[in-house]
This record gives structure tokens, C-alpha cells and sequence, in this order.
């Protein structure tokens, strides 16, 4: 491990940096969130930044940035000592973010996004044909196969990222964050991806690269910084790292078994779903399968797999042409997420900002929010009753926040998920639906997860949970439901089947 006071060192072979961030310290009421944090990042390499959510890697970005106005701290490009008020003065010069949740305008094109609030323009008219051209240039040079007419809204999550990297090098970017780039990618996504990072790396742009996929980072990265608790813990060449040693470097604890013991066994059947198909096509057709008490039911497939549509069809969110919900001998008709709640299911959706949690209210607020006909009394809501059932949830999963009233989107993403997971046992669930539940959630936080779905199921909950991560479902779950292009390609027992076989069968009806 490398000392720090080594660290703040220039290296042995004198290799200049392009990005210094020395000292960097960050307050925010009850949470010192950067502690005198120093990163360095030398040109042409892929440095990885990595660390349990609320480590402060975020937090340090935004510093770099100008989202936050650090409280500490001094910070230098090519030797030059900058301070950013803004993200425009970053981008001027030459640092740029490519965010884990885009912010694009859909319905305009691909050129207009890239080049929003800096038309190329001659008289007072903007240059369309220029505009093209430059996008187009921009396209080839990192073999990105789109029209730059066409509108945002008609791409796929990988499209889109790949629109957002061409607007970061369209600034002539000499360092380019990407956090968490690849947490909707398929494989093949993934090594394109790659292959454009690598042609960055070649013509001397430094990338920032934030993920939680240990494989991913020993794959692409030259260095790796590991933060914990808002402090440098380390920066080592990706060579000599391996994953238990980031894990334990991060989580600051051996944690060489990544999944909990499962102890309980599944009891009696508890739901039977027959002939499951959407009523608005292409979706899911003739789905059957069970569900049995205590039991943890994954959901394999590859994307466009319609994986989530299964779950959205059991909580009324799409519309059934046919099939039944039946739970415990009874049949729920299931017409809308009102009804599926009142009939015992509970949905945690994966798009945790987008549809889970009210980003700017209260820990309070996002903790009872699914439960708010319950506290009515006299009309009124009886905030004492919120305050303890939101007491509950923070204590129950070990949501670490300053207090119910701190906005739930300062908290790290793995104790989002938490207070979500939370709001839905408030309401007593037969049946949790969870679609991605660890998505860009770090390694300690998933085995928290992991360990309340245990919990959960001990208690007899019925858990269904879609995953994109192979090792998950079959680290986690009883058996594996595989989608293939909307249709059941099987039912495997998790202990008897592998990857392979998944793999198999997720490519069946394609």
C-alpha cells in the first residue's frame, strides 16, 4: 500500500500530472464528507476512483467540478492552480462529467444536445451543416455508429451514453469522469465502451473512471484511488491489486465471501402466475411459473429480455391481454399499483432517482410516502406515528443519514435503497418485487442487502428480484427464472444450474 505522504510525492519517474486535487475538504451539516483528501491523475491513463457509497468519490468530483464549493483545499490543472465556480468553467477548460443519471433533452436531436448553449453560428444563424459535420467527425473518430439528426428519445440507455462521452470530447476535454458508465451496458456495449476509452487514453486524455464492478476496474484502469469514510486510503497500480484486496481496502474488513450463508428453506407455494402476457406488444407472452414462501425467485436474462416487464405486469403497471395473479389460492386482480399494493406487493423499481425516491424531501417523507393512508387521524397526519415508523426504517436498515430530515438525496446511493426497501415493508408486503435492487450500490452495501433479503425471507417473505449481475443471482437466490425475448426459457434450480447454463438458455428464442 502506497504511504501517504509517499503519495504526495511526484512518482519515480517523474511523470507530470494533469489533475492535482491536494488537501480537499468538504463539510456538510453533521458529515464531514471530504477529510483533506489528495488525488493525483498522470495524462493518457484510465484512473479509477473506488470506494463504499458515501465514501466521498462524488462528493470529490463535484468539488473538482464546481457543482460544491469546497471548504479546503487546492486543486491544479497542467500546474495551474484553478478553482471552479461552476461546471461551464470546468468545461472551458477541458474537464468534463459524463453522469451516472443523464440529463439530456429528449425530444430534441443528437447534435442539439451536444452542442446545446454553443451553436456553431455565422451572422446570427446557427450552422446546421457545420454542426452535422463536427458531430459526425466526432462519431467517426470514436466509432460511434449514430445519425446526429436523430432525436434523443428514439435511443437505447447505451446510445445515450455514448452521446453524452462524444459531448465530453467535443470540449477538447483533457480529463473526462465517467461515473458509473457501464450499469446499463450489455457485454458488447461494454467492450465498445472500452474500446473507446482506450482510443481517449491514446490521445492523452486522463479519464476519471468511477464503478463498482471490481473485474470491470482491474480490466481497464492504470491506477486506482480507494477512498473510505471521505479519507484517502490508497492509490496502487491496477496490476498489483486483486479484488478481495480492494475489498478490503474499502470496506476496511476481509469480506471474502461476497454473499451471506443462505439458512432457510422456501415453504409452500405462495403465488402462481399462469399465462402472464402484456396486453401492448412486443412485451411478455404465456409466462407460468410459482413463488413459495421464504423463497428468493431471480430473474435472469440479457437486455431487451423483458425481465422488468414481468415485474411491472405483477404490480398493474402494464396491462394484461391475458393470465392470472394468483396468491394464496386467491385472485388479485392487479389493475394498477393501488390495487397490487392493497392485495400484498410491494415494488422496488431500478431507476432509483427516476422513480424511487423524492430526491429533494426528507428522509422522513420517502421513508412513509407508500404508507400515508395509515397515519390520517381526524383528518390530519399524525406525525408522531411517521416519525417512529420512519425511526424504524433508519434503525431496521442501518440507514446511515444525519437525521429524518436530511434530504434523502444527499445520502449515498446503498442507503437510498435502503430507505426504499424500508417504505415498502411499512406496508406489509406478501410478495417484494425488486428490479435491480444493487444497482450502483458498492460492495458492503450489497452484502447488507443481500443479508436483509435473507432476513426477509426467514421471516417468510416472498421475494422476486431481477438482476443484470450473474454472480448475484446465483450467489442469492433459491431458483432462477431465465427470459429470453419476452418469453420463459426456463426454470432452474440455483444450486444445481451455472452460467453457462444461463447463458443458454437467456439466448433461446433470440
Amino acid at each position: 500500500m502506497t504511504g501517504a505522504s509517499e503519495y504526495r510525492k511526484a512518482d519515480d519517474n517523474g511523470d507530470r500530472y494533469i489533475l492535482e486535487m491536494i488537501g480537499i475538504t468538504k463539510e456538510f451539516p453533521g458529515v464531514k464528507a471530504l477529510d483533506g483528501v489528495t488525488f493525483r491523475v498522470r495524462p493518457g491513463t484510465v484512473h479509477s476512483l473506488m470506494g463504499e457509497n458515501g465514501a466521498g468519490k462524488s462528493t470529490l468530483m463535484k468539488c473538482l467540478f464546481g457543482m460544491y464549493k469546497k471548504d479546503s483545499g487546492e486543486v491544479y490543472l497542467s500546474g495551474s492552480k484553478v478553482e471552479f465556480q461552476n461546471s461551464k468553467q470546468a468545461l472551458d477548460h477541458g474537464v468534463s462529467m459524463v453522469h451516472q443519471e443523464l440529463n439530456q433533452v429528449p425530444h430534441r436531436s443528437i447534435m442539439d444536445n451536444i452542442w446545446l448553449g454553443r451553436y456553431p453560428s455565422k451572422g446570427g444563424f446557427i450552422e446546421e451543416t457545420r454542426m452535422y459535420e463536427d458531430t459526425k467527425a466526432i462519431f467517426e473518430d470514436l466509432d460511434i455508429d449514430l445519425d446526429p439528426r436523430r432525436k434523443v428519445n428514439t435511443l437505447s440507455v447505451s446510445q445515450k451514453q455514448m452521446v453524452e462521452i462524444a459531448k465530453a470530447v467535443s470540449y477538447d476535454s483533457r480529463v473526462i469522469v465517467m461515473d458509473e458508465p457501464t450499469s446499463s451496458l450489455t457485454e458488447k456495449e461494454v467492450d465498445h465502451l472500452f474500446r473507446i476509452i482506450d482510443r481517449l487514453r491514446k490521445k492523452n486524455v486522463a479519464i476519471i473512471y468511477i464503478s463498482h464492478k471490481m473485474e470491470e476496474i482491474l480490466k481497464i484502469s492504470d491506477d486506482v484511488t480507494i477512498m473510505r469514510d471521505g479519507r484517502w486510503i490508497s492509490t496502487e497500480d491496477a496490476k498489483t491489486l486483486t479484488i478481495d484486496g480492494i475489498i478490503k481496502m474499502m470496506v476496511g474488513r476481509d469480506l471474502s465471501h461476497r454473499f451471506p450463508e443462505r439458512s432457510h428453506k422456501p415453504g409452500g407455494r405462495i403465488l402462481e402466475v399462469v399465462g402472464l402476457t402484456s396486453l401492448h406488444q412486443p412485451s411478455i407472452r404465456d409466462i407460468t411459473f410459482d413463488l413459495r414462501e421464504g423463497e428468493v425467485l431471480g430473474v435472469a436474462g440479457l437486455v431487451g429480455a423483458k425481465r422488468t416487464d414481468i415485474l411491472e405486469s405483477l404490480f398493474g403497471i402494464r396491462k394484461l391481454s391475458k393470465g392470472e395473479i394468483i396468491l394464496k389460492g386467491k385472485k388479485c386482480l392487479n389493475t394498477s399499483p393501488a390495487a397490487a399494493m392493497a392485495n400484498g406487493f410491494a415494488m422496488v423499481t431500478e431507476e432509483r432517482r427516476a422513480t424511487g425516491i423524492f430526491d429533494k424531501l426528507s428522509v422522513n417523507f420517502n421513508s412513509v410516502v407508500a404508507n400515508l393512508g395509515s397515519y390520517v387521524r381526524g383528518g390530519l397526519l399524525d406525525s408522531r406515528s411517521m416519525e417512529k415508523d420512519t425511526k424504524w426504517v433508519i434503525d431496521s436498515m442501518s440507514v446511515k443519514t444525519p437525521g429524518q430530515k436530511t434530504q434523502i438525496g444527499s445520502l449515498s446511493g446503498g442507503n437510498q435503497q435502503k430507505v426504499i426497501i424500508g417504505r415498502w415493508l411499512l406496508t406489509k408486503p406478501e410478495i417484494l418485487l425488486l428490479d435491480e435492487p444493487t444497482r450502483g450500490i458498492d460492495v458492503g452495501a450489497k452484502f447488507e442487502i443481500y443479508q436483509l433479503m435473507n432476513s426477509l425471507a426467514a421471516e417468510g417473505k416472498a421475494i422476486i428480484m431481477v438482476s443484470s449481475e450473474m454472480p448475484e443471482l446465483i450467489g442469492v437466490t433459491d431458483r432462477i427464472l431465465v427470459m429470453s425475448n419476452g418469453r420463459l426459457a426456463g426454470i432452474v434450480e440455483t444450486k444445481e444450474t451455472d452460467q453457462e447454463e444461463i447463458m443458454r438458455l437467456s439466448a433461446m428464442y433470440l
